[in-house]
């Protein structure tokens, strides 16, 4: 499968799964990113367009993470669920943004509801 097909593909089930999807202001939504080596995860309020809480392996304070990418992802859900109970916020709605929900995006879903937050 080459690279147009399988970007082109991920788009399309990212916009079915997007159809369904909206973040609110009491219920924002979680949208993740999962590069070859990073994982980025942020609180979106689709009704203002705004992102209220972001958290990724590449901020300055998870630069010395160390552990397996999987491991990384369950550390930066738990982050972003801190950050996001802090803000008093506890329901979310998941946006696995075209990825399979499987691996390291399940690994950052698992992290955040062992933080406390509900899908």
């Amino acid at each position: 499968m080459s690279q147009i097909d399988k970007a082109s593909r991920r788009q399309k089930i990212k916009d079915r799964s997007r159809a369904n999807v909206q973040g609110t202001q009491a219920k924002p939504r979680l949208c993740v990113y999962r590069s070859l080596s990073q994982i980025y995860a942020q609180l979106i309020d689709d009704v203002n367009s705004k992102t209220i809480i972001a958290a990724s392996s590449m901020s300055k304070d998870n630069k010395g993470l160390t552990g397996t990418k999987s491991e990384v992802c369950r550390i930066i859900g738990k982050q972003i669920a801190e950050k996001a109970l802090a803000e008093g916020i506890t329901n979310i709605v998941f946006d696995r943004n075209g990825f399979r929900y499987h691996g390291r995006v399940k690994a950052l879903a698992d992290g955040a509801r062992e933080a406390g937050l509900i899908f």
